[in-house]
């Protein structure tokens, strides 16, 4: 396993200033005990206040930092696909810098990646950090998601996990511009093991996730994984069209076989409403589908650097 000997940490970052310095004394003391080199890999993602100056000035107090500057805020997927492409350790592990992910778990991780594993997931088994709402916002998703997904996304498993090189290359493969990457890095597939852990408390800073983004990417994900949404539509479409042949045959057959003329401008016009609505929720699945095709055929990078420091060479990766 150790072919260089390297362990990278990946921490995507916007706006962590007042994190920074706890981390890398939290997680340095864990790396060092493995014995083995290693670096810490800090992608910038346009952060408006500082943390930008300070990772470059930890970068030039100590050798095992790097840092990637993006020009701009692209997003936490963009950034971690930045971490994953310049990240060079035979074992990668991405990490929030806001030591939600117990740094405790590194050592554990490395020695089941030892053993032979090529993936070591870390699962929450309980978030008592996070507000009710939010939590039962994430069970109603991996819900969801894990009934639509044509691939099995673990439930309750963030970004942090333990990759072996050769599961992060084949991460790398995936050229698609909607990043939902709790999808993308489940999709390789490989040896899988599971550590259980508590998600502690942010230590510094706050939540970038509020409700309406939770909702935002949970979209993504249903979008970017699945085509169940349109398949869905096709058989609500065949079933309201059977009913409605089978309203129309009633209406004539009572027209016709007692005579009875049917009233109801006003059925007749909430059905038209009600169809309307069904119209438009389809077309705005489909408009999902289309914008995203839209997006890839572009070819647009995910993400610009403008900034990098601890690197040898300046075209790396």
């Amino acid at each position: 396993m150790w072919e260089t000997g390297l362990l990278s940490i990946a921490v995507p970052c916007f706006n962590e200033q007042k994190g920074l310095q706890r981390f890398v004394e939290a997680v340095t003391p864990a790396l060092e005990t493995l014995g083995h080199p290693y670096e810490i890999l800090f992608v910038d993602d346009g952060s408006t206040d500082d943390t930008l100056a300070l990772l470059i000035a930890l970068a030039n107090a100590n050798p095992h930092i790097k840092v990637i500057g993006l020009t701009r805020n692209f997003g936490k997927e963009a950034a971690l696909t930045a971490a994953l492409d310049f990240a060079s350790g035979d074992a990668v592990i991405p990490m929030d810098a806001d030591l939600q992910d117990p740094v405790e778990l590194i050592p554990q991780m490395v020695a089941h990646w030892q053993a032979g594993a090529d993936v070591v997931l870390a699962h929450r088994q309980s978030r008592p950090g996070d507000t009710p709402a939010k939590r039962w916002a994430a069970r109603q998703f991996y819900r969801i998601i894990s009934r639509l997904s044509a691939i099995p996304i673990p439930e309750d498993v963030g970004d942090f996990r333990l990759m072996d090189r050769k599961v992060v290359e084949c991460v790398r493969q995936l050229p698609e511009k909607t990043r939902f990457m709790k999808g993308i890095l489940a999709w390789p597939g490989f040896r899988t093991e599971t550590l259980e852990y508590t998600r502690p408390s942010r230590q510094a800073g706050n939540s970038k996730w509020p409700l309406w983004k939770l909702f935002n990417y949970a979209l993504d994900g249903i979008f970017s994984f699945s085509t169940a949404p349109l398949r869905i539509w096709t058989y609500l479409g065949a079933s309201l069209s059977l009913l409605s042949l089978g309203y129309l045959l009633w209406v004539i057959g009572k027209t016709l076989l007692l005579g009875v003329e049917v009233p109801g401008y006003a059925s007749i016009l909430s059905v038209i409403l009600f169809f309307n609505g069904v119209i438009l929720i389809g077309l705005g699945i489909l408009g999902e589908y289309v914008g995203r095709v839209f997006i890839e055929v572009k070819g647009r990078p995910v993400y610009l650097v403008k900034t990098r420091v601890g690197f040898q060479t300046e075209n790396q990766p």
